[in-house]
């Protein structure tokens, strides 16, 4: 039976992976960094708390430098609870984590430490069938997702620069849910390498070599545009998140040349600049050819299929972690305020991307991120009262 079939014991919360692979597809779990908040420091140095209060959830944008490290939990309520005082309960219990107030933590420091709450589709229809994500996540090519695996009615996403915090601060959640929920499936992961882009701002290496994450929304604009939930009121401030879980042929892929994995992504490995030329920052020349007429960038590549111009639809902010359990892979998680975004984007790329058939997806899912909380705004109050 696969391991999302059966939903882990109370203890899984407490094991730390320990075994993910050294990067990301497509970027990590904070913003890439637009201008770092804070100075760069040593490994042994403590990081900066976040604030877990605001307009926002922390998690999507805060902390600018991302944390290395993720845990997606993926839960469902059981039929007889009133999601609202659970949302405000965790919301609560967030707040005295990230402060180091909460004796749960053990008397480990929470550092930078985020956790991000969303729901799922079932949870926002009980307020309203037209609501910005009300709708499920269509099926698509190259799935092979086990009932278990495929959406979910509570997503808790936990990020740390200390791998020791993930498991610890699921425990005190789990525990301040209780029987309430009811765990689908669960992933651990690690952020890649970080590699210079553009000035002030960063994006990961992935588990196949290549640089992720550069294009999106990155200015304050682009993400009033394409990211936050601009209304009705009861989820402003919210985005929109899915997630997937693939499974990666890296062996086969590691196979091919440098080149014929360049024209897979339509990028160069070692520096990210896209094929048409110019830098890792520039964009891609969708038009430019050779001189016998061929395209610079393929017509498959991935950077052409995905391309939001081309595709007609705003740009996501792309995050990953790497996992090498339950099979190597990559954890892809997107933001964006509108699911056709990710909906119209995979659809094109089903019809003819290179990099697909590398990829198997074993789970998937989408959610409504809450809007911000603060002890005035319990988590989930705009939506559930």
């Amino acid at each position: 039976m696969h391991r999302a079939d059966q939903p882990p014991s109370r203890r899984a919360f407490l094991d730390i992976t320990g075994t993910t692979v050294a990067a990301g597809l497509l970027a990590g779990c904070s913003g890439d960094s637009d201008r770092p908040d804070r100075p760069a420091s040593s490994a042994s140095a403590t990081p900066a708390p976040v604030p877990a209060t605001g307009r926002h959830q922390a998690g999507v944008t805060l902390p600018r430098a991302a944390q290395s490290h993720l845990l997606a939990l993926v839960a469902d309520l059981d039929a007889t609870v009133a999601p609202g005082p659970l949302l405000a309960e965790l919301g609560e219990a967030i707040r005295t984590l990230t402060a180091g107030s909460d004796p749960r933590l053990l008397g480990l420091s929470p550092g930078d430490v985020t956790v991000t709450v969303g729901v799922g589709p079932r949870l926002v229809r009980t307020v309203g069938a037209a609501l910005p994500g009300a709708a499920d996540l269509p099926r698509f090519s190259r799935e092979r997702i086990a009932p278990r695996a495929r959406g979910g009615d509570l997503l808790i996403q936990i990020c740390a620069g200390d791998a020791l915090l993930v498991p610890v601060v699921a425990a005190a959640l789990l525990d301040q849910a209780g029987d309430r929920v009811r765990e689908r499936w669960r992933q651990y992961g690690r952020r890649g390498t970080e590699v210079p882009v553009a000035e002030g701002r960063t994006a990961p290496r992935n588990v196949l070599g290549f640089i992720d994450g550069i294009v999106g929304p990155h200015t304050t604009a682009e993400r009033e545009r394409d990211l936050w939930l601009p209304g009705p009121p009861a989820v402003a401030g919210g985005t929109l998140a899915v997630l997937r879980r693939m499974e990666l042929d890296l062996t086969r892929f590691a196979a091919l040349s440098v080149a014929e994995q360049e024209a897979i992504f339509g990028r160069r490995r070692a520096g990210g600049a896209p094929l048409s030329g110019g830098s890792v920052a520039s964009a891609p020349a969708l038009g430019a050819k050779t001189p016998d007429g061929r395209y610079l960038i393929p017509a498959d590549a991935h950077v052409r299929r995905a391309n939001p111009t081309v595709v007609g639809v705003g740009h996501m902010l792309r995050r990953s972690y790497s996992i090498d359990d339950p099979a190597p892979g990559l954890l892809f998680i997107s933001f964006q305020n509108d699911l056709r975004t990710f909906t119209a984007t995979l659809a094109r790329m089903d019809t003819s991307d290179a990099l697909l058939p590398f990829t198997t997806t074993t789970a998937g899912a989408t959610f409504l991120i809450l809007p911000g909380h603060g002890p005035r705004r319990p988590l989930g109050s705009a939506l559930f009262g």
